[in-house]
């Protein structure tokens, strides 16, 4: 059933950052310049894990809210971002410009017309090397991806495309699975509880793009890559056994 435009759904869009003064005012901007749509409310939540080179302040110029994460680790800044919001959904989006804001009305869609409780902006042009974005993730990344999908799929019954930082959930959805994962094990947790809970799962396509200047925590090393990966498998395993509330 379509949304009431008479009562918009509010939304928090989450960033969490470390040091990207390059690129946060632009994607701030970007979704600024989003068209206002009747049928929800944006705030922005910025949050901070211990920038040293100006990031707070541009992300404040911008307009956006800033939070200081609580404890290290990406999935405790998205936690710390959950926490804070009181809105009825909430978006998970990376402060680096890859994840395009212009796809945003396209994932909130299917949580307005409750056709979805979890949408994933897949980067199929990246994973698949066509298209738009087919430059932007690196080799490693796309390996990562496709082993603990392929993981999801054989332990779970699942298939998906891909476990992106772009993502759109109800925030009484997310607050059930009691999440845990506070590293980069956050989004796969979400996914595999997700599907243990027979949630609707919408997957759709986005523009993802290079990051917009500096250089990656996570795939731009091979420290950051190898860490990623240990906390991608074992929270692929850790819930196998979980069971969502009744």
């Amino acid at each position: 059933m379509p949304g009431n435009f008479l009562t918009p759904l509010t939304v928090s869009v989450i960033i969490p950052v470390y040091n990207e003064v390059t690129n946060i005012a632009r994607v701030i901007g970007e979704i600024k310049a989003l068209p206002p749509d009747p049928a929800y409310t944006l705030e922005i939540l910025v949050v901070d894990g211990g920038s040293k080179d100006g990031t707070v302040e541009a992300a404040r110029s911008a307009g956006a809210r800033v939070l200081p994460q609580k404890e290290r680790g990406y999935g405790a800044a998205c936690y710390t971002g959950f926490e804070a919001s009181t809105t009825e959904i909430v978006v998970f989006l990376d402060g680096d410009y890859s994840d395009p804001p212009a796809s945003l009305p396209a994932l909130l869609a299917p949580l307005v017309d409750n056709r979805a409780d979890l949408v994933l902006g897949t980067r199929i042009g990246s994973l698949t090397g066509s298209g738009a974005g087919r430059d932007a993730l690196p080799a490693q990344a796309v390996w990562g991806n496709r082993l603990v999908t392929g993981l999801i799929r054989l332990l779970y019954g699942y298939k998906l495309s891909d476990l992106p930082s772009f993502k759109a959930i109800r925030r009484k959805k997310l607050a059930a699975f009691g999440m845990q994962e506070m590293t980069y094990g956050w989004t796969t947790e979400m996914l595999v509880k997700a599907v243990r809970s027979k949630y609707r799962v919408v997957e759709v396509p986005v523009a993802y793009r290079p990051r917009g200047g500096g250089k990656s925590k996570v795939s731009g090393t091979v420290r950051g890559t190898l860490k990623a990966a240990y906390f991608l498998l074992r929270t692929t395993f850790r819930y196998t056994r979980w069971q969502p509330l009744a």
